[in-house]
């Protein structure tokens, strides 16, 4: 008989917990699933290849981040929940392996893989609380529902084709989305409040902050992987030392401060699971999808750095990290309830440079992309450290 109760983590008050090696095994999966995003994205840069890519990059930012709401509760180290995790890797490589076809021959290979494991994470949690916690088997009993309720979307939209396909999943993604900010209130069952996702603040940042170096690092792979296969004329070198920068500046202006700052506040939160859900869950796909369609611009701006710089270029090219500094503008105000002006004016600054691309070829085009965003990271450093000055200032006797 197993003792259910051991399958949670032990919690000790101002500690955190660690990211298990099942957690970063399980990561590798979705490595895997950004490459493809991006890849397909690069192929299929029209209205609804975009589309098709934003609404499978939901789908697996969504099972990427319950699952680790599920490995926040309860223990990988245990052999029953490494188990499951190990199934989970499995069926996200089915998922993964069948992105790029999803909307064709391979929807019902998707849809399969995704709801079992959306389904078979969120029964084993229920059934490991059943044992020990009224109130989180009521939660779990309530989001079993509501992914049950997708799951049939996502299964008919597998088996349907084109434009039905299309409709039955944004259902399934809506049905999903909506799920936590309605408490998945079920009848007979009543609504989950945020009090009952009660995770441990500095694990769960921890974790989604390991999603953005996946973001980031598939970001560098194609960059480099290109690079690597093309002649390295000095244009070409110039395109790609811009776009390093410009993947450099992304990670320094989320992991120089903001990363840590936020990782304090949800760690010292009355209600984190209020912050989990709203500035994690929910924004954080903003910033991975700022990434993923940088990357697509320095695949285009690489590919062909002089001339005319295509539409799809100068979307890509400035898009990208114009929408991780709306994200990462989202972050701050969740999580602190600040405005960075300065990343509001990057964003309003590449937005700008999209008046100038026709005259700008895209070796110039991303290079004023990174400079802006190296900019952005550069002034929110000053600030920094002048709002430390002052307040050092203020203490002293």
């Amino acid at each position: 008989m197993i003792d259910r109760s051991r399958l949670l983590r032990t919690r000790v008050h101002h500690e955190h917990n660690k990211v298990a090696f099942i957690e970063l095994f399980f990561d590798l999966v979705f490595v895997f699933a950004v490459t493809q995003l991006s890849h397909s994205l690069i192929e299929q840069f029209t209205p609804m290849g975009a589309l098709h890519t934003a609404m499978l990059l939901l789908a697996i930012w969504w099972v990427w981040i319950y699952t680790s709401w599920f490995t926040n509760w309860l223990d990988p180290e245990t052999i029953p929940v490494r188990l499951v995790m190990l199934a989970l890797t499995l069926a996200g490589l089915i998922v993964s392996a069948s992105i790029p076809q999803a909307f064709e021959a391979r929807g019902l290979a998707f849809a399969g893989a995704y709801v079992t494991m959306q389904l078979l994470r969120t029964a084993f949690a229920l059934w490991v609380f059943r044992a020990s916690d009224a109130r989180q088997t009521r939660n779990f009993a309530r989001i079993l529902a509501w992914l049950a309720g997708a799951g049939v979307f996502w299964i008919a939209g597998g088996l349907a084709e084109d434009g039905a396909r299309l409709a039955l999943w944004a259902l399934a993604l809506a049905v999903e989305i909506a799920g936590p900010p309605a408490g998945y209130w079920v009848p007979g069952l009543g609504r989950s409040v945020t009090g009952d996702w009660n995770v441990e603040g500095g694990h769960f940042a921890e974790r989604c902050g390991l999603f953005i170096i996946i973001a980031l690092g598939e970001s560098v792979l194609v960059t480099g992987a290109t690079f690597a296969d093309l002649a390295w004329t000095p244009a070409v070198v110039a395109t790609f030392v811009a776009a390093a920068a410009g993947s450099l500046a992304m990670w320094w202006l989320y992991f120089d401060s903001n990363a840590l700052r936020a990782s304090t506040r949800i760690a010292s939160s009355d209600d984190p699971g209020r912050l989990a859900r709203l500035a994690y869950t929910y924004v954080h796909v903003v910033l991975v999808a700022g990434i993923v369609l940088s990357a697509a611009g320095d695949e285009f701006a690489l590919a062909h750095p002089l001339g005319h710089a295509s539409a799809p270029t100068v979307i890509a090219v400035l898009g990208g990290p114009a929408l991780f500094l709306v994200g990462m503008t989202l972050f701050r105000w969740a999580m602190c309830g600040e405005i960075p002006v300065g990343h509001l004016a990057g964003a309003a600054a590449l937005g700008m440079l999209a008046f100038a691309a026709a005259w700008l070829p895209p070796a110039a085009l991303i290079a004023a992309a990174a400079l802006v965003l190296v900019a952005v990271a550069a002034g929110e450093k000053v600030l920094a450290r002048r709002t430390a000055a002052r307040a050092d200032v203020a203490l002293a006797p």
